[in-house]
């Protein structure tokens, strides 16, 4: 059975985000390119103080020493933050830390989550982190569980041309339909893909139609009398915003 690793985002707009979350060997390949730019930083500074006769001298081994903390502890924070949660290993592999709803991540939200980087590195080689990723759907660490947030791979996905209602719908058809219809995201997916279907009859659309429209109907104590129209007439008042003030009583 293929592995789903696709995670779907509603926002209270009732617009839908699918994301793709990232498993450990991609998150594995980001992380050895920030260790290797890391890596490079030091051995520049390193070069840099031997270079002023400091090479083997307690100062020297003092200012690497602050510099590798602050390179592990920053590093991550600063470029999560201020790079829309792409670290420059992350943008390589094309991978983006988001929040679990969707939303990008924050200050708090990156110390949280790479605070616990020293507990997912336990005992060694980021051990238990590896165990609780593949524990878990999301591919989460813990530092990740403990911020809400996740890895996801930022896919160049084509954004689709809204559905077009023709005629255009009436007053009087949207009145009949409540203000928020009482749809799933499934239901309102798979009601948008048999909308988009060009390659079907009219003979097989109604059939199709008729299977689905008095289930939502019942639902909604509604009748209709065109089952294709009646979709999408349901269709478009779950996706268009209705205007303000035009709400049933």
């Amino acid at each position: 059975m293929a592995l789903d690793n696709t995670v779907e985002v509603e926002t209270p707009e009732l617009v839908r985000f699918r994301y793709r979350v990232a498993g450990p060997v991609r998150r594995g390949f980001a992380y050895f390119i920030d260790l290797l730019i890391r890596g490079v930083v030091l051995v520049a500074l390193a070069t840099a103080l031997a270079a002023f006769g400091l090479s083997g001298t307690g100062k020297m081994n003092g200012i690497m020493a602050v510099s590798a903390f602050g390179l592990e502890w920053l590093y991550y924070v600063v470029f999560e933050t201020s790079g829309d949660g792409r670290t420059p290993g992350k943008r390589a592999f094309k991978l983006r830390v988001v929040k679990e709803g969707g939303f990008p991540v924050g200050f708090i939200d990156s110390v949280l989550r790479n605070l616990l980087r020293a507990a997912d590195f336990l005992p060694v080689g980021y051990a238990l982190g590896l165990a609780v990723m593949a524990g878990d759907h999301r591919f989460r660490r813990l530092g990740d569980r403990v911020a809400g947030t996740l890895v996801v791979i930022d896919d160049e996905t084509r954004v689709v041309a809204p559905l077009v209602l023709a005629p255009a719908p009436t007053a009087d058809e949207l009145a009949a339909f409540p203000q928020r219809p009482p749809l799933t995201a499934w239901e309102r997916e798979t009601l948008e893909l048999f909308l988009r279907r060009t390659d079907l009859t009219e003979g097989r659309r109604e059939e199709l139609a008729l299977s689905a429209a008095p289930v939502f109907a019942q639902r909604m104590s509604m009748w209709f009398e065109d089952p294709v129209r009646f979709l999408a007439l349901l269709h478009h008042r779950v996706t268009t915003p209705a205007a303000p003030g035009s709400e049933r009583a």
